[in-house]
């Protein structure tokens, strides 16, 4: 294989790569839809997560957390790309070791994601950075948001989860006026289990409940609440960087 020089993905590990990779499998939902919208020649392979676009047509390679190694061998990919929260370590090793370079983000914050996806396109893709991100970049730089309140995002129930501290999601909420009820800045659980009391309460002035990765519709959540006030709201535009932050930025600033 023809090899540029070495470069570094977000973790500082070395990723060797062809000047242009053609053939590109995505474990990470979010950046496969960047990657279809930019250069869908290129795509060969992404999660059964991967959802948008709807009409995409690539081999499936099952999970972000369980991904068929054995199928992303066969595709031959001169470059996988995965997410430090989204897929795991032990799989990424087993692909290296396998000779497959693999590329991983890792994104905490709406700055961090924006300038993630810039390296993404201008040192792994070799492709121009496309218009979303020149949109999302100026969307998401403006002056700080009027403070709006107290938010709390559940992401399961039976167990109940939430949305904790240090994540992409609680930052890009922040930069638009809420205060993430359940970020106490130290905590070790990103994603901590709670009591529905905990969240149904008088002081939180709005629960978002996102279509995933629990599935919450007008008929599954809001009826638990009884204090605090619900929104039905895409999970895409609070979890997935990539073309979505436009379109979350227009939709959740009106929220």
């Amino acid at each position: 294989m023809d090899h540029r020089s070495v470069t570094v993905d977000d973790l500082g590990a070395d990723v060797a790569l062809p000047q242009a990779p053609t053939r590109i499998v995505s474990l990470v939902p979010s950046i496969t839809e960047a990657l279809a919208t930019d250069a869908p020649e290129r795509l060969v392979g992404a999660t059964d997560w991967c959802t948008h676009p709807a009409d995409l047509d690539v081999t499936r390679v099952r999970g972000t957390k369980n991904p068929d190694l054995a199928a992303i061998r066969a595709l031959r990919p001169d470059l996988v790309v995965a997410n430090k929260e989204e897929n795991r370590a032990l799989d990424v090793r087993r692909l290296r070791d396998a000779g497959v370079p693999v590329w991983v983000t890792d994104i905490e914050t709406v700055p961090q994601a924006l300038a993630s996806l810039a390296r993404l396109y201008d040192d792994a893709l070799a492709l121009p950075r496309p218009a979303w991100l020149t949109q999302a970049e100026a969307r998401w730089s403006g002056q700080a948001a009027v403070p709006r309140g107290r938010v709390a995002v559940p992401i399961w129930r039976d167990p109940w989860m939430v949305v904790g501290p240090r994540t992409y999601t609680g930052d890009l909420l922040r930069r638009l006026g809420w205060a993430n009820a359940f970020d106490s800045g130290d905590g070790d659980e990103r994603y901590p289990h709670v009591d529905l009391a905990d969240i149904d309460r008088a002081d939180i002035d709005l629960v978002l409940l996102p279509d995933e990765p629990y599935v919450f519709t007008a008929d599954d959540g809001p009826e638990a609440f009884t204090e605090a006030p619900t929104r039905l709201v895409s999970g895409r535009l609070l979890t997935w960087y990539g073309p979505a932050m436009v379109e979350a930025y227009d939709v959740l600033a009106g929220v």
